[in-house]
């Protein structure tokens, strides 16, 4: 299956949603957390997720309707 890697980026009024686990339910979609950062006014996450690409495409539009930020990644994130 597919694999790709992208950063959330949430705004406040988001940090308490668990984004990440809807969009697993919503979506045939597996999530793998590699890394993460949550404070008061912000968070981000690094996500590898796997699965079709047509689905990964849909979730990651539900995702971006909410209002998180996303970045695509590159390369292997735990090197460097």
């Amino acid at each position: 299956m597919p694999l790709r890697r992208v950063t959330f980026t949430f705004k406040a009024d988001l940090i308490q949603r668990p984004v990440i686990y809807e969009l697993g339910k919503k979506f045939d979609i597996a999530t793998n957390v590699r890394r993460a950062e949550v404070g008061q006014d912000t968070g981000w996450v690094i996500l590898e997720l796997e699965g079709s690409l047509d689905e990964i495409d849909r979730g990651l539009a539900w995702v971006a309707e909410l209002g998180v930020d996303i970045s695509p990644l590159d390369g292997d994130i735990l090197v460097g």
